[in-house]
């Protein structure tokens, strides 16, 4: 967060509401977009070395549901299949289902975690694989907006928005002092170079 002193008293006052203005801003954005920079940064890392926490825990089980059959003449009851399903204790969001020769399947995902069922349409009969890969999985999938729903997606771009304005007001609040100017461009510069080659490097 940018901590430079005010203008001296001189400044024109176009000048001087600009800096006031930049100044609240970065400092009440800073604040606002502290857990999604302290969330970022932490899952950044974790996204990078997914091999430090393992692949989660994988369990197996089957049975029969209770209303079956889940035909509707030629089709599936896909909404009292999945409420069934639900009861075991399934959760997520239904990310895929089809049938097929008499058996449907039904995919559940939520972040960091994965369901998949195959169940008979007539007799109920089921077999379950759930995969419960944690707590670290599941904010590296919040992170990425995989599997979630649609309103976190709208957290992350307001996420970014925030992120971006507190960079911006930050560097117009390293503009508007001439001792620090000079020294915050070649700094900018200095980084731009580094990323872009940094980026550059790692995608050839």
């Amino acid at each position: 967060m940018t901590t430079a002193g005010r203008p001296r008293s001189g400044a024109n006052p176009l000048r001087a509401r600009l800096y006031a203005w930049a100044r609240t801003l970065h400092l009440y954005l800073s604040l606002l977009a502290f857990l999604s920079i302290l969330f970022f940064a932490v899952t950044g890392l974790t996204l990078n070395h997914p091999e430090w926490f393992g692949e989660g825990r994988v369990q197996k089980a089957s049975g029969t549901l209770p209303h079956a059959p889940y035909l509707q003449g030629e089709g599936v009851d896909w909404l009292l299949l999945a409420e069934d399903l639900r009861a075991l204790g399934l959760r997520g969001r239904v990310a895929d289902h089809g049938e097929s020769g008499g058996m449907a399947w039904l995919s559940f995902r939520a972040p960091g975690y994965g369901a998949d069922a195959q169940v008979d349409l007539k007799t109920g009969a089921y077999t379950l694989s759930v995969t419960e890969a944690g707590l670290v999985a599941a904010l590296n999938d919040l992170h990425k907006g995989r599997d979630t729903p649609g309103a976190w997606r709208w957290v992350l771009d307001l996420s970014a928005l925030f992120l971006a304005l507190v960079s911006l007001t930050g560097l117009l609040l390293s503009l508007f002092f001439r001792k620090t100017r000079k020294a915050a461009l070649l700094t900018l510069l200095l980084g731009l170079l580094l990323f872009g080659g940094l980026a550059l490097w790692a995608a050839l």
